[in-house]
């Protein structure tokens, strides 16, 4: 998810307007991108298959049928900023804006059919070589296809950044890959012509192998989204500040965020407050920054409330202690929820310890290892209660 907007406008009157308004740019921006991509790919189609065809250069007429196909692609992408733009309804109450995704991932589908296609036609080519019309023309449009690629990959990436688009990053790494794989059947065609060298079947396969490794790329990084991909980190971190700016926030923790699509996300986090306040102000600074959240973010926040003591010196001293003692473990471990329940002969010590993915050590050792340190400070005085859980 790298969509870094979650501070919207500053206005808190009319929200839902500009909501819609920035969706329906968003929609218009991408059907237009699409619709020249479509364009450039269909002139780019007829001049290579055409001389393709003239000369006999398989690998001149294979980038041209690869052209082809990415028409398919943008036209897939048209269609699918079309459909995310649909506002929610009973069916899909969380939007549409997934299409998008879905989108990507039959565009890299369709990638991966043509490299295979390419390639086995220029593996044939390798065993049985033909005669190829070098001609001047040729070349010519394999400059110009070069330029208006990587013209179309900067518009495509570009553009894809500005309004987080998937199915527009795939189509911009297409335009890349294109770029490259027809640079390089270029300069098999003026080997060809001052060695005398038929390569135009080995040109042919380095072609289906960019495709391929484009279309893999896009897959994976469509699948990635799908099955939950992790927020970035700036906007957790975005996130957290802007929580913490509310008074009577003591801390957060434990927050989490949900994509539905670009600029549709879900998020949850536990915040503290002061146990001694009441419990209804303490609700309502949670319901203002969820407010907050919904009116000037494009992020729908749920808070949880987590009232926590403070100016008890016993339990800041003991909280202080068990801090220092976890991070002596590791230094990226730290605690949150801590409680001190005395009882007739032990005191228990109630904590959740938040530990990053990447740790090498299981959450059960984790858990172990701080309760052994807990349980033997002060003759076993204290009995430790850790919970232990992943964090990004």
């Amino acid at each position: 998810m790298k969509n870094k907007k979650i501070v919207g406008a500053n206005e808190t009157h009319g929200e839902k307007s500009d909501n819609a308004a920035l969706s329906h740019s968003r929609e218009k921006r991408g059907k237009t991108a699409s619709f020249i991509l479509i364009c450039c790919n269909v002139l780019l189609a007829a001049g290579k298959m055409t001389v393709g065809a003239l000369s006999g250069a398989v690998s001149v007429l294979a980038d041209g049928l690869n052209n082809l196909s990415d028409c398919g692609s943008n036209l897939i992408s048209y269609v699918s900023f079309k459909m995310a733009a649909k506002p929610a309804d009973k069916e899909h109450p969380y939007g549409h804006q997934r299409i998008e995704y879905v989108a990507s991932m039959i565009v890299a589908f369709l990638i991966l059919v043509i490299a295979f296609e390419l390639g086995r036609e220029s593996v044939g080519k390798i065993f049985s070589p033909q005669e190829m019309d070098f001609s001047f023309l040729l070349i010519g449009v394999m400059i110009a296809s070069v330029a208006v690629k990587l013209g179309m990959f900067f518009y495509a990436r570009i553009l894809a950044k500005k309004i987080d688009s998937s199915v527009l990053d795939a189509s911009s790494k297409d335009s890349l890959s294109d770029c490259v794989a027809t640079s390089a059947v270029l300069v098999s065609l003026v080997i060809g012509r001052f060695t005398g060298v038929n390569l135009d079947g080995y040109a042919g396969l380095v072609v289906a192998l960019f495709v391929a490794w484009t279309g893999i790329g896009v897959l994976k990084s469509t699948m990635s989204k799908l099955i939950g991909q992790a927020p970035d980190p700036e906007i957790l971190e975005k996130i957290r500040s802007r929580i913490l700016s509310h008074e009577g926030v003591l801390g957060v923790h434990d927050v989490s965020v949900y994509s539905y699509g670009p600029n549709k996300y879900f998020a949850s986090a536990h915040i503290e407050t002061d146990a001694s306040l009441d419990v209804n102000r303490s609700h309502e600074i949670v319901d203002e920054i969820e407010r907050e959240f919904a009116q000037e973010t494009d992020i729908a926040l749920t808070g949880h409330l987590d009232p926590i003591e403070v100016n008890n010196p016993v339990v800041d001293e003991m909280r202080a202690r068990v801090e220092e003692l976890v991070s002596a473990i590791d230094a990226r471990f730290s605690v949150h929820d801590f409680r001190m329940v005395a009882g007739q002969h032990k005191t228990n010590l109630i904590f959740e310890v938040a530990v990053p993915f990447d740790t090498k050590i299981s959450e059960s050792e984790v858990a172990s290892v701080i309760a052994q340190k807990i349980s033997e400070m002060e003759n076993g005085r204290y009995s430790p209660v850790v919970y232990v859980e992943k964090q990004i």
